[in-house]
């Protein structure tokens, strides 16, 4: 029971880490600057905290689901509306505050932007400073200024160091001749594995085509592991 406890191994390179780090530092540096310029750094600063959690996704994980760019820019407008629209019904409250989060959560599923960091946007904004309070609904363009920042920045970093970002869409499939061999009616495709999720219930930051490419990569695996063994056995 404890073992579940235990984080899972990093399938990442250390120079895979220096590269999101240094993405992170400067995107996050370049968002609070960019929105300081326009609504005033004491504004922009009170916005680090989901900044710095978007960034995170934006550049240690930007192949997820939750990074992608509908993602970050549907959850920072449906969470600072809904807190704004909040704040001014129920009030600048920790309970308003938490009631803000888990209906931008509800909005986001439903318009399928869900973003982590998003949530604490919402609560953010509610219990927010002075400088925020007097902006009014105008601290939505400040929210929407800053993620936005941070998503080109994240667009061109990215990019520049050699990782794809926004995720490229699946490739359609291909047709198969009619002369071909026939294929395997029990071997797992994308629309199997979007059933299993479904039935499953929960939220999973992957997507069907993901697991698909894993599964055939790891088949490609194994059936090299297999090979070798065959021929090491011969010799």
């Amino acid at each position: 029971m404890l073992s579940r406890w235990f984080p899972a191994a990093i399938n990442t390179r250390p120079t895979e880490w220096s590269r999101a780090a240094i993405g992170m530092a400067l995107g996050t540096l370049f968002s609070v600057w960019l929105c300081g310029q326009v609504f005033g750094l004491e504004v922009a600063q009170h916005l680090i905290g989901p900044l710095g959690a978007s960034a995170v996704l934006l550049f240690a994980v930007s192949s997820g689901a939750l990074a992608q760019p509908w993602s970050i820019f549907g959850g920072y407008l449906c969470a600072s509306v809904l807190a704004l629209l909040v704040a001014h019904v129920l009030g600048r409250t920790l309970e308003s505050a938490c009631l803000a989060a888990g209906m931008a959560l509800i909005l986001m599923c439903w318009l399928r932007c869900l973003h982590p960091p998003a949530g604490a946007l919402a609560a953010t904004l509610v219990l927010a400073d002075p400088s925020i309070i007097a902006l009014d609904w105008q601290a939505v363009g400040a929210a929407m200024l800053a993620g936005s920042g941070l998503l080109a920045f994240a667009l061109a970093y990215n990019n520049l160091t050699r990782v794809r970002y926004p995720k490229r869409a699946s490739e359609p499939v291909a047709v198969i001749p009619a002369d071909h061999p026939p294929v395997d009616r029990q071997a797992i495709t994308a629309e199997d594995l979007k059933s299993a999720l479904e039935e499953m219930e929960a939220f999973f930051d992957v997507t069907p085509e993901d697991l698909e490419q894993l599964i055939h990569a790891s088949e490609r695996h194994a059936k090299r592991r297999s090979i070798t063994q065959v021929l090491s056995g011969r010799g």
